[in-house]
């Protein structure tokens, strides 16, 4: 089997990207969108950390945290989060026979995507990516249209003019 290595950083600041299993017509995220905000909250208030950025979607998910001082887990973090929505939502999925072995649900990948945030350049182009991606995957023509995202608080904080993205030729290139 593949050893996958991470290295952990505490106070670093990471991007993840985080899949379904089964991504194919799965709306699972924002059909229990509710169960994934307290799952976020659960895992928030027992292994602190921020989220700088966020955008969920059907299938998926992106986001920025800033983890603290003292503490550089986030594999943990992920760990509760997927089990703590896992936990809370109806069965139904298709599980894999791997799977059925581990007494494991269907519904996540297993790994994840994670970037260390270099500098404030890399920061604010992943932020971008984050609030584009809506636009990117088809799912609205305006930013400001897709409902799951951080993109109205950067909007109330004034970083984001509200048009934000508008235009055609603010795709968000080289990220992925």
């Amino acid at each position: 089997m593949t050893e996958y290595r991470r290295f952990y950083i505490p106070n670093a600041m990471w991007f993840f990207t985080v899949n379904l299993a089964e991504r194919k017509n799965n709306h699972i995220l924002i059909d229990n969108i509710d169960e994934l905000r307290k799952a976020f909250r659960y895992v928030k208030q027992r292994k602190p950390f921020r989220i700088e950025a966020v955008v969920i979607m059907p299938d998926h998910l992106h986001c920025i945290w800033t983890l603290p001082p003292n503490d550089a887990d986030f594999s943990v973090r992920w760990n509760m989060l997927k089990g703590r929505f896992s936990r809370a939502i109806d069965r139904g999925e298709r599980i894999s026979k791997s799977r059925q072995k581990r007494r494991e649900r269907g519904i996540w990948q297993r790994r994840f995507w994670a970037h260390l945030i270099q500098d404030q350049d890399d920061c604010n182009r992943h932020v971008d990516y984050i609030h584009w991606n809506p636009v990117k995957h088809g799912h609205v023509e305006h930013v400001i249209d897709w409902p799951y995202s951080s993109f109205h608080r950067y909007v109330k904080q004034g970083v984001y003019e509200k048009n934000w993205g508008n235009n055609a030729n603010n795709e968000i290139d080289g990220i992925e």
